[in-house]
């Protein structure tokens, strides 16, 4: 079972990090009432009870509307399932995001959050595929501590459920998409002509391929973790308030990582699309 070795870069790593908090919806709300409400406590009626209302009408747009789901299902359904032409893969790689690393280590197993298909569907592959190299990319995303990264995690999980340990190789240093696709393609040095399937959320795949293509690595999308029916969902509400915040946070991180990759060279398009083939 391969490791690797290399150092990461902190810069844009920390950059995008506390952008991304101050990009998200539910936290630029949140500022925007505080403000709303700081101007009511300083005698500002007219503009405090502009602001307050302002901040009020977006919490319930985005809580309860399909807004969220729209920004979500732009991005899901830019790579539509992988399906197979009778030539096998010579690899699968996996991005990291499935693992909860603090819960994990606190509770001494393997905790998974709502990405959990990445894993499973990797599983899937590898047991359809027996040939082919399973490729973990995925180290510690935590800004404020340092955490035990995903990959050795995910490492021993995949033999748990029959992967070779021969068959596996880990990539520990990544932080973000963009290590992903650098690093990756640094430990495997793919070949011409070989096929590699990239596993990852529905949602995450563009940014995922683009940063991979801008990295030289040819591969194809095998996305998982839907997180929705479709664009039927387009029409669809949301029953509570945090889990319409919680679609719409999740979008927007991506859209605004889509727009940060491409301005900074880390993706080969703004909004990268299937390659005819």
């Amino acid at each position: 079972m391969g490791l690797s070795s290399t150092p990461s870069v902190p810069m844009f790593f920390a950059l995008s990090k506390i952008l991304g908090f101050f990009t998200l919806p539910s936290n630029a709300i949140a500022a925007v009432c505080a403000i709303g409400a700081l101007l009511l406590l300083l005698q500002r009626q007219r503009a405090g009870t502009l602001t307050l209302t302002f901040g009020i009408l977006l919490l319930l747009i985005f809580g309860y509307s399909p807004a969220g789901n729209v920004l979500m299902l732009s991005l899901t359904e830019r790579f539509p399932a992988w399906q197979s032409d009778g030539r096998d893969p010579d690899g699968i790689i996996i991005l990291g995001g499935a693992i909860d690393q603090d819960a994990t280590v606190a509770r001494g197993t393997v905790e998974m959050n709502g990405a959990a298909e990445r894993m499973t569907s990797t599983i899937e592959l590898a047991r359809r595929f027996p040939k082919a190299r399973v490729v973990f990319s995925g180290g510690s995303s935590n800004l404020m501590q340092k955490s035990v990264p995903e990959a050795p995690v995910a490492g021993d999980w995949l033999q748990r459920f029959g992967v070779a340990a021969e068959r596996i190789t880990l990539e520990s240093d990544s932080r973000t998409t963009d290590e992903n696709a650098a690093f990756t393609r640094r430990i495997l040095m793919p070949k011409p002509g070989e096929r590699w399937l990239l596993v990852t959320s529905a949602f995450h795949m563009p940014r995922s391929i683009g940063a991979f293509r801008a990295a030289g690595f040819n591969v194809e999308a095998y996305p998982v973790d839907w997180r929705s029916r479709g664009w039927i969902d387009a029409n669809s509400p949301f029953d509570s308030l945090s889990a319409g915040l919680v679609r719409t946070d999740l979008a927007m991180h991506e859209w605004t990582g889509l727009v940060g990759y491409w301005l900074t060279g880390r993706s080969s398009a703004l909004f990268p699309a299937p390659q005819k083939p």
